[in-house]
């Protein structure tokens, strides 16, 4: 299916499942390398139980709506993982694409969307029965499987309730009836626009990869926003009210009162659209970053970074996300929250590619680009790493 079709019929309107569509990242990580990623500090992971009640009249165990949930955090011992029980769990580590390249490459594949819009890849590997339970998202979602089999039941319709459970950790749906469900393959996906309430339950050992996508809510726009509209103010700028006349009742605001707030915060939204611009590639940059980078230990001049560059690549931080916006024939770069000036080639560049050709570097950039290259590569941003 062509890019432009998908977005067109299926983006953020309705589920689509795509058989066949990712066989090359069959095994793109073992449940070994998963487990072991999961035992490292600063891993955000966690293992998901299910328990599933006894039938007294069958003496089995069978699923139920109000099975009891477990829900433990990361990172864990080595030894824990042989002490779970053959079925009903499952294993999530979060942004594993910033761990593993052969994960990160499965981010090339949507290169049809902004780059920006992408969160991370969460993988989970699951044992028999292992899920975590009929839930909803509020964001976009591409469900690969690359390993074993994974049965998903979804529900499309617009009145299904999603209302949560009180009695569990995790946002669990307190009713949940679908109305489709596939059993996904290695190399199948799924891919589920916002507010569809769906549920996947392993079917023997498997992994699947999560691509989702990142939506801030209006809240969180407009509470960064004000933020960064006060940051320049001083305490000199302050409700005034000089034309004040006596009132009937000195306990009403009156309309006079709130024309003079309405005036007071007028600033805040007669930015300009360059301003709202950058504002906004500060933000997108910097929101629903797990780490910082570590400036280097010690600063490189301008001369020597390009005298290095010229056998070495350019890595980007795999937690510094990268965009830029057109200013006239020039660029804004935002690199993790910062904003710089540059060239469009550079800029392009930069926020391009997880790994740079320094000759390119050197070919591309003016004399105005060499102290933000220098100023991105001492603050962590990017690194050196030399070709062999």
């Amino acid at each position: 299916m062509l890019p432009a079709r998908f977005l067109r019929a299926y983006w953020q309107k309705r589920p689509l499942l795509i058989r066949g569509g990712f066989p090359q990242f069959h095994n793109a990580i073992t449940p070994d390398d998963l487990a072991g990623l999961a035992c490292e500090d600063g891993v955000l992971a966690r293992i998901v139980t299910r328990k599933r009640k006894v039938s007294r009249s069958r003496s089995s165990a069978v699923t139920s709506d109000r099975d009891p949930w477990r829900v433990r955090n990361g990172p864990f011992p080595p030894e824990h993982f042989a002490k779970l029980p053959k079925k009903d769990w499952t294993l999530l580590v979060q942004d594993v694409d910033k761990w593993d390249g052969n994960v990160a490459a499965l981010l090339d594949q949507f290169a049809f969307l902004p780059a920006w819009r992408i969160d991370d890849v969460m993988v989970s590997y699951a044992v028999d029965g292992g899920g975590v339970g009929a839930h909803v998202d509020n964001y976009d979602v591409f469900l690969v499987q690359t390993t074993g089999r994974r049965h998903w039941r979804i529900s499309v319709d617009p009145a299904a309730p999603k209302d949560f459970r009180d009695d569990v950790e995790l946002k669990l749906l307190r009713r949940f009836e679908p109305t489709h469900a596939w059993t996904l393959e290695p190399g199948d996906a799924l891919y589920l626009p916002p507010g569809v309430p769906h549920d996947g339950i392993a079917v023997g050992e498997c992994i699947t990869c999560s691509v989702g996508m990142r939506a801030p809510s209006v809240a969180e726009l407009i509470v960064d926003l004000a933020e960064a509209a006060a940051e320049p103010l001083d305490e000199t700028m302050r409700y005034v009210d000089p034309d004040l006349t006596p009132l009937r009742d000195p306990h009403e605001i009156d309309l006079a009162a709130m024309q003079r707030v309405t005036s007071a915060l007028a600033g805040m939204f007669a930015s300009s659209g360059d301003d709202l611009r950058a504002w906004f590639g500060r933000f997108i940059t910097r929101y629903r970053c797990a780490h910082q980078a570590v400036a280097r230990a010690r600063a490189l001049t301008p001369g020597e970074l390009s005298a290095k560059l010229a056998g070495a690549h350019l890595i980007r931080n795999p937690w510094s996300r990268a965009a830029w916006t057109r200013i006239g024939r020039a660029a804004e770069l935002f690199v993790a929250g910062e904003s710089y000036r540059c060239s469009l080639p550079v800029a392009r560049l930069l926020a391009g590619a997880r790994a740079i050709d320094g000759v390119r570097i050197g070919q591309l950039a003016t004399a105005r680009d060499w102290p933000i290259i220098v100023d991105l590569v001492n603050a962590g941003q990017y690194a050196l790493s030399r070709l062999r």
